[in-house]
């Protein structure tokens, strides 16, 4: 994801110019914005291969800045939170942020998740190389399309974002088996869970929701998820 232009959305001016200064020694083209109306107009235009966005934003919460991008953008988002604000996380993930990262953080951790956002979309045909296009997923009347990242419930386009993507793929193609959430983490999120770390069941959860029947994906308490393969892979 080097060379990638990332967008931050933060109004502590201090941050920003530490974020830009880190983040262009490591490859990345930086653009800083301090005021939430403007962040989410440079956001909406679509020439960011990623956005890094406080929830705590004068005039407008990141979470409402996240919720306009949302309407239009799957653009991936990775929020700043309040250390130990949990609610915050869950919020922000079950409203189509990717990840989030506590505040304060170490920089070397910001650029390992923003590189991890550039892995799945690079596996997902959006770097310049052009490998030979996998064939869809199909599971019942799910079908999933790598090289274009599209999902199909029946006739109907299912929107998700690049982690959900991620993850429905996982279970898709672990159909009739338990993936464990260790194994959806790496997958969706390119890194490891951490203690008490619920991005995998928002997300699981949210997945749920935009697949029309909950049942299609089972929680096996304690160790991951199932996802159905009673409806048969194939025709």
């Amino acid at each position: 994801m080097g060379e990638s232009r990332i967008l931050v959305v933060d109004d502590d001016a201090e941050l920003c110019e530490l974020l830009v200064d880190y983040l262009s020694r490591e490859g990345f083209r930086v653009e800083a914005v301090q005021d939430p109306q403007q962040g989410l107009a440079r956001a909406l235009q679509g020439e960011h291969a990623l956005v890094v966005l406080d929830v705590m934003l004068p005039g407008m919460s990141g979470f409402e800045v996240l919720r306009r991008l949302r309407e239009t953008s799957r653009v991936p988002v990775l929020m700043l939170t309040a250390r130990g604000d949990d609610v915050d996380r869950i919020v922000g993930l079950e409203m189509g942020a990717d990840d989030y990262l506590a505040k304060p953080f170490n920089p070397r951790e910001l650029v390992a998740r923003i590189r991890a956002v550039g892995r799945r979309t690079d596996a997902g045909g959006g770097g310049q190389r052009t490998p030979p296009r996998p064939e869809p997923v199909r599971v019942g009347d799910v079908v999933l399309d790598p090289g274009t990242r599209e999902v199909r419930v029946g006739d109907a386009p299912v929107a998700l974002t690049s982690v959900e993507f991620s993850l429905l793929e996982a279970l898709l193609r672990g159909a009739g088996t338990v993936v464990s959430r260790e194994a959806l983490a790496e997958a969706a999120l390119g890194r490891r869970l951490t203690a008490y770390d619920r991005s995998v069941d928002v997300h699981v959860s949210s997945l749920r929701r935009k697949l029309g029947d909950g049942s299609r994906i089972q929680t096996v308490r304690g160790v991951g998820y199932l996802y159905r393969s009673s409806s048969g892979r194939g025709d």
